[in-house]
């Protein structure tokens, strides 16, 4: 589903009421937004207003908006901290055997069947379940020993709501490197929200027992996944040098993003973005999808400074985010939900201030 029009459809079709009491198992009313908030084809404020204008009261959306706040929450960290989120945020990760990843993950044979199910639907379709991917992390990291960094790496490769902030915090929260303990999660839970009923695997003893627990054999052999992403072909051909340059990226695919203006409209692809945060090629089709929600948009495969040099633009205007900050130009605000900016060092503290801003509170 990449056109706008499907995508509003599933705004409209969210129950939050439902998603409230059901967003932990693995068939929860979850919203599927994701990837489009990702790719900033909507933001976290348009679902909210979008929402408000069916009439739902804000606190009969509490835990959805909650949700969408930790997105933009992530994102602050990320903006106030930059580089910092890809090191331990607040604590070194204890346990650590080393710096790769299970075989076994990256193989969905951990002889978990929901995770391993999970893994290979995964490969399949570039989305997991949020609950399947902290069981995920848990395994890797806290079971498995490894550095976090690495499985974040894979599980944002395929993912079509690859988001690094959202992806590398949430991994460093199961891994303890960004929250006060671990997260880790036996059988018996993936069993009551996966709807399975496994029983004698490694998972299936207490939670003291695993806390304590060796590096079980099966998640013992280790790898390092090769995530390379391809660029597609440069596609400028038509360039009117009297306008000014709207410039997108992956994070930036907002198809009303001044969307009256004319303007030479260009989807650049840095290959040093994509040598540090590689994406797959299922995730790639998919930015290339959504572009055409975006009329007379062309893609330019290549470094800012070499599209600078070869179009010699005079006014170009780009979405703020932490990886634009080497662009020139006019930078423009992206929406947030709230207006609280700055760098918490706790959710629930952002979130307090969110909440003070609630309308028809």
């Amino acid at each position: 589903m990449t056109q706008l029009t499907a995508i509003l459809e599933q705004i409209d079709h969210t129950d939050p009421a439902a998603y409230g009491k059901t967003r932990n198992f693995i068939d929860g009313a979850v919203t599927r937004l994701s990837p489009y908030i990702s790719r900033g084809v909507i933001s976290t404020r348009f679902v909210m207003e979008r929402l408000l204008e069916r009439g739902i009261h804000p606190q009969k959306m509490n835990k959805l908006l909650q949700e969408l706040a930790w997105r933009d929450y992530f994102q602050q960290v990320w903006v106030h901290k930059g580089e910092e989120i890809n090191s331990d945020m607040k604590f070194a990760q204890q346990n650590v055997s080393h710096r790769e990843m299970p075989c076994a993950v990256l193989d969905a044979q951990t002889g978990i069947e929901a995770i391993d199910e999970g893994i290979r639907e995964f490969y399949q379709t570039g989305y997991m379940h949020n609950h399947l991917r902290m069981y995920v992390a848990s395994i890797a990291c806290n079971v498995g020993g490894s550095y976090w960094k690495t499985p974040a790496r894979w599980l944002y490769y395929h993912l079509l709501d690859a988001d690094w902030a959202s992806n590398a915090l949430s991994w460093q929260w199961v891994a303890g490197t960004f929250s006060s303990k671990k997260y880790n999660a036996n059988q018996q839970n993936i069993n009551k929200y996966c709807y399975s009923t496994q029983k004698n695997t490694f998972l299936d003893v207490s939670y003291e027992e695993l806390a304590e627990m060796e590096v079980p054999e099966i998640l013992q052999r280790t790898c390092i996944p090769n995530l390379v992403t391809r660029l597609p072909e440069n596609t400028v051909n038509e360039w009117d040098p009297q306008l000014p340059v709207l410039l997108y990226n992956f994070y930036n695919l907002d198809p009303l993003w001044k969307k009256e203006t004319k303007a030479n409209r260009v989807l650049l692809l840095e290959p040093t973005h994509f040598e540090k945060y590689p994406v797959s090629d299922k995730t790639m089709d998919f930015v290339l999808e959504l572009t055409r929600n975006i009329e007379g948009i062309q893609v330019f495969s290549g470094e800012f400074d070499d599209f600078v040099q070869t179009f010699h633009p005079e006014k170009i205007f780009f979405k703020e985010h932490p990886l634009n900050r080497h662009y020139r130009g006019t930078e423009e605000p992206r929406d947030w939900m709230f207006d609280v900016k700055g760098y918490f060092p706790s959710f629930f503290g952002f979130w307090k201030k969110c909440e003070k801003q609630f309308p028809f509170r």
